[in-house]
């Protein structure tokens, strides 16, 4: 194992998730998703803490990995969360009463981001998380930024894509994708950006106010 394999590991490992998102986890590996990895969890978490963020909408619920990760961190926020699969968000619902989370504090939408977000208003949120369909996220970023606070924060999880980002010979869509997304974004005066490495990559981009 290299060592950077083993940083990562490390990194991983070190989280001590609570135990509803545990369970969430382990739900998510039974049905065949892919959750954030623990170490993405934790810094959506402190991410949303730090921002003391009191609207968050998330593209991509599974069963409330990341949801439950953010909710537990920012008490006061209120989580809107986008899946296309019906299945998911009524587990993610229960995970989220679960663990004590009050209904109120979270809304969840059945249907494709795509149609979703153009029907959100714009400049509402604190933070968007987007950890949906690889190939369209330029097109979510997108939205993201429209949907943003001045100041707000976009999340955009497996920014690396399975370590093929960094490597400019792969050049499959996803690859492509989030390679010119981060090209784009780190020239752009109106944002400020970071990519952490940790799990599959969180590119981290801050809506600059004016």
């Amino acid at each position: 194992m290299s060592e950077r394999d083993l940083n990562w590991k490390y990194v991983d490992e070190s989280v001590v998730e609570t135990e509803a998102v545990a369970r969430a986890r382990q739900q998510s590996v039974e049905l065949g998703i892919d959750p954030v990895s623990p170490s993405v969890g934790a810094q959506l978490a402190v991410i949303a803490a730090a921002a003391r963020a009191e609207s968050i909408i998330e593209i991509g619920t599974g069963v409330g990995v990341s949801g439950l990760s953010m909710l537990q961190a920012a008490r006061g926020a209120l989580l809107t969360s986008i899946d296309t699969e019906n299945e998911y968000l009524q587990a993610a619902r229960e995970n989220f009463a679960d663990a004590g989370i009050a209904a109120a504090r979270v809304r969840l939408i059945a249907g494709r981001a795509s149609e979703v977000l153009p029907r959100m208003n714009e400049n509402s949120y604190d933070l968007v998380v987007i950890d949906a369909d690889p190939g369209l996220v330029i097109e979510y970023v997108e939205h993201g930024l429209r949907l943003a606070k001045p100041s707000g924060t976009v999340l955009v999880a497996r920014a690396l894509w399975r370590g093929r980002v960094s490597d400019p010979a792969r050049r499959d869509e996803e690859a492509t994708a989030f390679r010119a997304l981060i090209s784009e974004l780190a020239a752009s005066p109106a944002v400020a950006t970071a990519v952490s490495p940790a799990g599959d990559g969180l590119l981290q981009i801050v809506k600059l106010g004016a």
